[in-house]
């Protein structure tokens, strides 16, 4: 399925976070299209981009257009902002597999692990949008700060999905980027990466590191 895909849409890719996996995506051959609430901002964004490496394919559009003319949407808003992003962009993510990078940060403690009633934002996307559209959780536990830098990321990705073939796709794209993807289980699962990120917050702030991560020990056999 990874080869199908050639363009993603990044709603929330004015952040650090969606800038971030846009830049890494973009130099990796991708068609980004950079989405955001407000059609500005998204351009602004892209030129930022493009300022940096000319060469590259990116574009800004509003958020529900970008999700619309991708092949595969990453959602990177804010917690406060997921389930309004979604009711906006449902349509354009029909048939398609969504990676939800979704945090539920409730401030002003972000440092403290706060679920939400549906076990997790990951849960709560695939809820709300049915059985039509492929949530996959991921990246919750890189850094943003990494992302937006050119150095190796110290950091490995749980990938969660309730479809065996979305998750293959969407580690492909950790691969991409140079991390190392795991297939983490059903997206159920995907409260552990969600609430880990509080954890490294905390890590964080108590022994001044700027962006922890997450590695799995181990190496995997051949299938």
């Amino acid at each position: 399925m990874v080869d199908e895909i050639e363009s993603i849409a990044i709603l929330g890719g004015t952040g650090d976070l969606g800038g971030g996996l846009a830049r890494q995506w973009s130099r990796a051959g991708y068609k980004i299209l950079i989405g955001s609430r407000t059609l500005k901002k998204a351009q602004t964004a892209a030129a930022a981009l493009l300022s940096e490496f000319p060469d590259l394919n990116v574009t800004g559009l509003k958020n529900l257009d970008a999700a619309s003319e991708a092949d595969l949407v990453v959602l990177t808003v804010p917690f406060s902002h997921h389930l309004s992003t979604l009711e906006t962009v449902k349509p354009g993510l029909m048939g398609k597999i969504l990676i939800d990078v979704t945090v539920p940060l409730v401030p002003p403690k972000v440092g403290t692990v706060q679920l939400p009633e549906q076990g997790s934002a990951a849960v709560a996307a695939q809820t709300f949008l049915g059985q039509d559209v492929q949530v996959v959780s991921a990246f919750q536990n890189v850094g943003a700060v990494h992302l937006l830098e050119d150095h190796s990321i110290e950091c490995d990705v749980l990938v969660t999905g309730n479809k065996r073939a979305a998750r293959d796709t969407v580690i492909a794209l950790v691969e991409a980027v140079g991390l190392r993807g795991w297939h983490a289980g059903p997206l159920a699962n995907a409260a552990a990466a969600e609430a880990m990120t509080s954890v490294l917050i905390s890590i964080n702030r108590h022994h001044g590191i700027e962006g922890s991560g997450i590695v799995i020990t181990g190496e995997p056999k051949a299938r």
